[in-house]
């Protein structure tokens, strides 16, 4: 990547190579008031370019700070955007899909952070894919924590929606944060507790039932912590199941969508898999959440926690930060220390 004096130019094929790095730089651009030339988009993946919800992701980013876009189409694999001005408001994102909708707020969510008024944004699509936050992790791990840091959030999920029906919707109620302050996020504390739920969208209970068997038995989880959940008013079909442990200091979420071919059984053994390497480590920041954390605190006040090994994905999201100027480091320990980009520069501004 190569800074100018006008635009920042990022080449997507870096690190992950996914739509990660679009969200971030559109988030951080938004943030900064820095335009960006995003090339190669999604050039890791097996269809490159923008697909209908990374395409919802470019317009959300534009529709909340009157951006200049170009390049923004389905397939496009270069993208450029001047952002202008954050713009706190009522925003209704529908992707058509059933793409991720927490994807889609993790492109609005930073730069709102900032916004001087309230904000409310609905995005429909799904809520619980293969590729994607879901929306437990969204609410239960990450929300709590950015509330922490000085956030004013609260999100609720008002339909669900699966692949390949989508037609889910989430709603997250922003008010002006306060007294942004660094999170510190060193150790996680003693257990309080941990839940399971399984949930089914026009799908035989059994499905679920069998997921919550290989659960209990895996974490060693209590009739009373394990549940199930018949999804009302279903779209489409779909099966998703979660894991939730419960720290003193944080809370974290393991989760799996069900796909045909692949049984009740294996999609419970991997969530207990993720949660059990997550107790062991002991440290108090998952994989997922150390990606997701980075971007919105170094909106926030910064601040710095313990995790295990990084993903490429996290990686990737360090280098986007620095670019647009911000200060991440690492430590072998695995303390990742995320510093307060500074408010945004008048002379950004368009």
């Amino acid at each position: 990547m190569a800074i100018h004096s006008d635009i920042i130019e990022i080449d997507g094929s870096q690190g992950e190579g996914g739509g990660q790095i679009l969200r971030s730089c559109l988030a951080l651009s938004i943030v900064t008031g820095k335009a960006f030339r995003l090339w190669n988009i999604r050039a890791g993946r097996e269809k490159p370019g923008l697909m209908r919800q990374h395409l919802t992701c470019v317009q959300a980013a534009a529709a909340i700070s009157d951006a200049q876009v170009a390049g923004a189409s389905v397939g496009s694999r270069e993208i450029t955007v001047s952002p202008g001005p954050v713009r706190a408001g009522t925003y209704h994102f529908p992707i058509g899909t059933a793409g991720g909708t927490t994807l889609v707020l993790q492109a609005v969510l930073p730069a709102l952070l900032r916004a001087e008024g309230p904000s409310t944004v609905s995005v429909e699509g799904g809520t619980h894919n293969k590729a994607a936050p879901s929306f437990e992790f969204f609410a239960r791990a990450l929300v709590p924590l950015l509330n922490r840091a000085g956030a004013n959030l609260s999100v609720r999920l008002e339909r669900y929606g699966f692949y390949p029906a989508g037609g889910g919707r989430v709603v997250l109620e922003m008010q002006p944060t306060g007294d942004a302050r660094p999170l510190q996020l060193l150790e996680r504390g003693a257990r309080l507790s941990a839940h399971a739920i399984a949930m089914v969208s026009r799908l035989s209970p059994s499905i679920a039932l069998r997921e919550i068997e290989v659960l209990r038995d895996r974490l060693a989880l209590t009739e009373e912590q394990a549940r199930i959940v018949e999804v009302p008013n279903p779209i489409g079909p779909g099966n998703a199941a979660a894991v939730e442990i419960c720290y003193e200091h944080i809370t974290e979420v393991f989760s799996e969508v069900g796909e045909v071919g692949r049984s009740a059984e294996a999609v419970a053994r991997a969530i207990a898999d993720k949660a059990r390497d997550y107790i062991a480590s002991e440290k108090p920041v998952g994989p997922y959440l150390a990606d997701q954390l980075m971007v919105p605190l170094a909106v926030l006040g910064g601040g710095q926690y313990a995790t295990g090994p990084l993903t490429e994905h996290a990686r990737t999201n360090i280098e986007i930060v620095r670019a647009f100027g911000g200060d991440i480091s690492t430590h072998e320990s695995g303390i990742v220390r995320v510093g307060q980009l500074p408010s945004r520069s008048a002379s950004f501004a368009r």
